[in-house]
């Protein structure tokens, strides 16, 4: 048998305490999730740079998700941008911030914010233009790189504070800081980082949590079927009609 030093076993621990440790942050977010869906809001959905900006289109227009997402999707931020150019915007002050005045966020509306290290300017001047605007944030992120990234670190936004510092609701993805997970013997470098699995899983609980929420509440939530299923398109057409000129990017 394949030797995956670990990998399989120390990912699936992280699901396992994401389900024992953070069930009731999954809940209140899941339930702000329905009432997002009551109230006929978007839930508006930014990674703050890198990697962790996938996980907006993982949750976006997806056989199985809801349809009133709206993905702040910033190409600047994300990894289909050249790698050290992101790598410089996540970490610009403001440029977070401009984002957010784009999208024109209005008062109680809902945000959930990914980035695991979520200490970055990209990710926390959003948080605080989100904060100003009146927004509910749920944050996903890691307590460990909020924690052990010296205070002083040139990554960190000027204000100095972390992402769970400005979140409604907070859930810990527990990522390492280094963001891998297994260590090669023979080998210096740690590899298989496994961040956007759990981010990807977090984002499907919140999803279970809010249809479960809704349908208790008697209201139908408006989810995704496979546009390449037999009769997809033709179910999917009242929900892009409806979200279409409100999700800037259907």
């Amino acid at each position: 048998m394949a030797n995956d030093f670990g990998y399989l076993e120390k990912t699936l621990e992280v699901y396992r305490r994401i389900e024992t440790e953070q069930q009731a942050n999954i809940e209140k977010a899941g339930g702000m999730m329905a009432d997002a869906v009551a109230a006929d809001q978007l839930i508006h959905v930014y990674g703050g740079g890198g990697h962790t900006t996938l996980v907006m289109g993982e949750m976006f227009f997806r056989a199985g998700g809801l349809a009133n997402i709206n993905p702040i999707m910033e190409t600047g931020l994300s990894v289909f941008n050249q790698a050290l150019k992101y790598l410089e915007l996540e970490r610009c002050v403001n440029y977070g911030a401009h984002i957010m005045r784009y999208y024109k966020l209005q008062k109680d509306e809902l945000l959930i914010i990914f980035h695991n290290i979520g200490i970055n300017a990209a990710t926390i001047d959003a948080a605080l233009e989100a904060k100003k605007a009146g927004v509910k944030i749920v944050a996903v992120s890691s307590s460990h790189w909020q924690q052990e990234m010296p205070p002083e670190h040139f990554i960190r936004h000027p204000s100095g504070k972390n992402l769970f510092d400005l979140a409604d609701v907070c859930i810990d993805d527990y990522n390492p800081v280094g963001d891998c997970a297994v260590s090669v013997p023979g080998f210096e470098t740690p590899i298989a980082p496994n961040s956007n699995l759990v981010d990807f899983y977090i984002a499907h609980r919140l999803e279970i949590e809010c249809v479960k929420q809704c349908v208790a509440r008697g209201i139908e939530p408006p989810v995704w079927r496979s546009a390449n299923a037999p009769g997809g398109d033709e179910f999917n057409a009242k929900y892009v009609a409806k979200y279409s000129p409100r999700v800037k990017a259907l």
